[in-house]
């Protein structure tokens, strides 16, 4: 499932995508040529699986688009809520990327709907991810949308945008836009959007994402 990076200015329309296989140098090459979509200059890899799990070809792809030219490169983890200890799984993540020599620019948290518990309890879960990664020094980013914030911690839970995480949110309309984006979450303004998913291109499944021209933007 954005980037990072660090804030850097947009010149043009970005395009990139998200994955969660593995991904070969050879395709990443592929993916930055012009077609389809547009030539890919971001991409964010799935690094933790909501198994419980760091992602075994995670740091790999991560390095493999890397070795590929992409510049921007991000991990985004798929947390084991029922596995508890959010702040493990952050921390598993981090040694894990930093072990391997995967150089990635931030961690997005993954928070959609699938075996959440109480809103106060995810709320917890949610707020000890994002307490670990302050911790670590790394910069992160909640990947989410009104839908499944509002239905997991509630539409007015703030914390996360309180202490300064971006929103990558997902809504495929198609359109690389943030007209549709509504304020939630403490968020007035996204950083990505997923705009396209389950799609394939060079042989590779990914999700489209994007980001507007003429001004800076986490990745």
């Amino acid at each position: 499932m954005r980037v990072a990076l660090a804030v850097v200015p947009a010149v043009s329309a970005v395009v990139g995508v998200d994955v969660s296989n593995s991904v070969s140098e050879s395709e990443f090459s592929c993916l930055r040529t012009p077609g389809g979509q547009g030539a890919v200059e971001f991409v964010i890899a799935r690094v933790y699986q909501s198994g419980g799990r760091v992602d075994p070809v995670g740091a790999q792809t991560i390095k493999n688009a890397k070795a590929a030219g992409i510049q921007y490169v991000d991990g985004y983890i798929f947390p084991c809520v029922s596995c508890g200890d959010a702040a493990g799984q952050v921390s598993a993540t981090v040694d894990h990327l930093r072990s391997s020599g995967a150089d990635f620019g931030m961690l997005w948290y993954d928070i959609e709907n699938y075996h959440w518990g109480s809103q106060s309890s995810n709320q917890a879960f949610i707020k000890e991810m994002v307490d670990e990664g302050k911790k670590l020094g790394i910069k992160a980013g909640i990947y989410t949308n009104y839908n499944n914030w509002a239905t997991i911690v509630g539409a007015g839970w703030n914390y996360p945008a309180s202490q300064g995480l971006p929103v990558w949110y997902a809504h495929y309309d198609g359109s690389a836009s943030f007209s549709d984006f509504g304020a939630f979450g403490g968020w007035s303004k996204p950083n990505i959007k997923q705009y396209l998913g389950d799609k394939s291109s060079c042989g590779v499944g990914v999700d489209y994402n994007w980001y507007p021209a003429g001004e800076d933007v986490v990745v």
